[in-house]
Order: structure tokens, then sequence, then C-alpha cells
């Protein structure tokens, strides 16, 4: 019987799972700038991938009934290894299997104590572009938002 302490999984790290979020939503060019600004590139191994596949995405009726299959979405991973030993991971959708690589070195290199900064100034790049084209998104929505109101007739 296996050990039930073996079984058990650590809680997710909410610092590195906004970190993978922001790197799943980087632009190629964001991610290539960044590494070819390291100075000290470490070595990379790949562990898996990258690889392009299929996930069923769930959904429930009204946002908390019984889930479905609502369809498939095309997504890209990749799993490599640093020659420090640092594993990193990137997710992301779509089929752009050079971005999971770097992501997932970008995941990697934010384990690294040496390279925390540049991680971290790239990581604040995609969320303030990101906050930019939300604001843009909204200005955009509320430019064509119609307000409806009743009209009180004379008419007794």
């Amino acid at each position: 019987m296996m050990d039930a302490k073996l079984k058990q999984e650590s809680p997710p790290d909410p610092v590195r799972k906004k970190a993978m979020g922001l790197l799943a939503r980087a632009t190629l060019d964001e991610l290539k700038a960044a590494w070819d600004a390291l100075v000290d590139k470490p070595e990379v191994h790949p562990v898996r991938g990258p690889e392009t596949g299929l996930v069923m995405v769930r959904g429930r009726i009204g946002g908390g009934g019984d889930p479905f299959n609502l369809g498939e979405a095309t997504v890209s991973r990749a799993t490599i290894r640093l020659s420090t030993s640092e594993i990193g991971h990137g997710q992301l959708l779509g089929t752009d299997k050079q971005r999971a690589r770097l992501a997932a070195i970008f995941d990697a290199l934010s384990q690294r104590d040496g390279d925390k900064a540049p991680v971290e100034a790239l990581l604040r790049r995609i969320g303030e572009r990101l906050a930019r084209e939300e604001r843009r998104k909204a200005e955009e929505t509320a430019a064509t938002r119609v307000d409806f109101f009743t009209m009180v007739r004379g008419d007794d």
C-alpha cells in the first residue's frame, strides 16, 4: 500500500501561478526580447515537447449547473530543465511551440535567485501591456454603451 504522505501534493504557489498566467499571454516578441537581453543564458534541455494538442473545454449551464463539453481548444506546452536543475513548464492556447518553450524557460528562470529580476521585469511589462489592452477595450465598449430609460407620458 502506498504511503498516504507520498500522495499528498503541495498547494500551488500563487506567485508562480500568476507568473505562468502572464507568460501564457506574452507575445513571442516580448519573450524573445527578454531572452536576448539575458547576459548569462543557462543551458536548456528539453524534457517534454514543445508539442501541440487539444484539450476539452468544459462549461456549466448558468455558471453553476451541470457540466457539459463545450468544445476543444488547441494548446501548446513545453517542459524544460536548466543546466542548474530547475524545471520549467509553459502552457498556452494556440499552436506557437516557440512561445511555449520560451515560457517554460522563463518559468524555470524565475526559480533561480540570480535571474528573478529580469523575469520580474518581463512579467511587469506583460502585465502593463495587458492592462493597457483591457483599458482600451473598456473605453471602446463604453463608447458604444446605450442607456435605456423609461419616459413617462403625460397621459393620465
